[in-house]
């Protein structure tokens, strides 16, 4: 009993150490901090774009809201109660138009009450003349029949102001903005009744950075891209550029005109404002995301041909048929050699300064530093180091 108790033990600790050895063989080499790791050889995925010529426009891209040219407030230049509405909000209407009609009853009797003293005193007058040169009386009495009479005159032309003051007109041509009164409210003088903006044409100001004022100059081609109309672009000109630079901000006003046949532009409408100053047919051109961000020089990663390489099957596995021995029976866990992989088509991402050019929208132009055809990584360039592997995969497109 106790021999086969002690045989038991004696075989299990045959199986352990049996293990334990298979375990110290098939451990890879550089575990535990020795030897080098496999992960620094693994190839970054990338997406890369090619260099090539085409047509470039240099632009300045700036944002804005749109305002009218002309804008006017109507305001109520006397008091009485507002009778009719003749516009509403969206109306378009032409200089001199009438907009609102307040009573005119009671400047219609101030009228006629001073077209009644203004007879009377046009006759004394006749009367007093005709007495002063029969000398029947003084010079003071004629002078006063005068003053009184150029007084009436006075009074009258107030009055005939006053009637003509309750019909509201339109000051310029415009669409109706904005409505602020309602038929029979009291209207008193110097109140508010409609906003009048003229959209033809729309103005977009900029406030562009002082380093670009040898750019600007009016008459220049300007685009804009509306937030409230996606896809559409419209087409300007460059109105006026003010030669001064406010100190506190470093910009200067660039205001651009635009005129939209169609109406859809808006006043208030916000976008996006490109102004065109220079072309060139043949430029070298890639994607600005292509340059990496943060140094204090342009610089891309230009992807060079790299060796294939094939997988390392030299990876130490247990024996096949290990344990057969001990149990009579196949290894279920025995794993057979790794066969050679086909080659992996990798590349050296190599950092490589550039001279820039112009730059437009997603586009930027490469003066020096790169030749027509050589690829550049725009996409994974975080991850990468100088000279470090990489492996080019296709763009995500939804």
């Amino acid at each position: 009993m106790y021999k086969k108790q002690l045989l038991g033990t004696t075989f299990s600790a045959g199986i352990l150490v049996a293990i334990m050895m298979l375990a110290a063989c098939s451990r890879p080499q550089g575990a535990g901090g020795e030897g080098k790791s496999e992960d620094s050889d693994v190839p970054v995925p990338v997406e890369a774009a090619t260099a090539a010529r085409k047509a470039i426009v240099a632009s300045y891209s700036g944002t804005a809201a749109l305002e009218p040219e002309n804008q006017a407030m109507v305001v109520a230049k006397a008091s009485g109660v507002l009778l009719k509405l003749m516009v509403e909000e969206g109306d378009i209407v032409r200089t001199g138009d009438l907009l609102a009609q307040l009573d005119p009853e009671k400047p219609r009797l101030e009228l006629a009450r001073a077209e009644a003293n203004l007879k009377r005193l046009e006759n004394d007058f006749r009367r007093s003349s005709d007495l002063f040169t029969r000398k029947l009386v003084s010079a003071e009495a004629q002078e006063k029949a005068r003053f009184d009479l150029e007084t009436q005159k006075a009074a009258y032309d107030i009055a005939k102001l006053e009637l003509d003051y309750t019909r509201i007109v339109a000051p310029i041509g415009g669409v109706i903005s904005l409505r602020m009164v309602k038929e029979g409210n009291l209207i008193q003088i110097n109140q508010g009744l409609f906003r009048i903006d003229d959209f033809d044409p729309l103005l977009a100001v900029l406030n562009v950075p002082e380093r670009e004022l040898t750019t600007m100059r009016a008459g220049q081609t300007v685009s804009m891209h509306v937030d409230a109309l996606p896809g559409v672009q419209f087409e300007g000109s460059g109105a006026r550029v003010s030669p001064v630079v406010d100190a506190e901000t470093g910009t200067f006003r660039v205001t651009t005109e635009y005129r939209d046949e169609t109406q859809r532009l808006k006043s208030g409408m916000f976008g996006r404002v490109d102004i065109v100053y220079d072309r060139r047919a043949d430029a070298l051109v890639i994607p600005r995301e292509a340059l990496i961000e943060g140094d204090a020089e342009a610089a891309v990663f230009v992807l060079e041909p790299a060796p294939a390489e094939k997988a390392d099957a030299k990876k130490a596995t247990p024996a096949p048929g290990f344990f057969s021995g001990w149990f009579g029976g196949k290894d279920k866990a025995a794993v057979k050699p790794e066969k050679d992989s086909k080659p992996v088509p990798t590349f050296i991402a190599k950092r490589r300064e550039v001279k820039l050019g112009y730059t437009s929208g997603t586009d930027a132009e490469i003066v020096s530093g790169l030749n027509d055809g050589d690829r550049v990584v725009t996409v994974g360039k975080a991850a990468l180091r100088d000279g470090g592997k990489v492996q080019v995969v296709e763009a995500n497109t939804p």
